[in-house]
C-alpha cells in the first residue's frame, strides 16, 4: 500500500494496516499516547529530517515485520 498523506499513513498504521515511515514530529503524539510504537526504539541518528518507522505493538511478531526490521537494520549498518 502506498499513501502520500502523512496523517493517512499514521492512521493506517494505527488501524493495523501495516507499518509507517513517518516524520518524528508527526508520529510523536501517537507514540506518546501508545497508539504506535517505534520499530527501532534503541536506534537513532541525528538528522534535520528525522523519521520513525512505527507500527502497532501487537504486530511485533509478524514474520513480515520481523523481516523488514532485519533488512532495515542491515541496510543502516552498511550505510554507516
Amino acid at each position: 500500500m502506498k499513501i502520500n498523506n502523512s496523517a493517512a499513513v499514521l492512521q493506517a498504521a494505527i488501524d493495523g494496516n501495516g507499518i509507517a515511515l513517518a516524520r518524528s514530529v508527526m508520529a510523536s503524539a501517537d507514540i506518546a499516547a501508545g497508539r504506535l510504537i517505534r520499530l527501532f526504539p534503541n536506534y537513532s541518528m541525528q538528522s534535520a529530517l528525522a523519521y520513525y518507522v512505527v507500527y502497532r505493538e501487537e504486530s511485533a511478531a509478524l514474520p513480515r515485520l520481523v523481516a523488514l526490521k532485519d533488512w532495515l537494520m542491515a541496510e543502516a549498518r552498511q550505510a554507516q
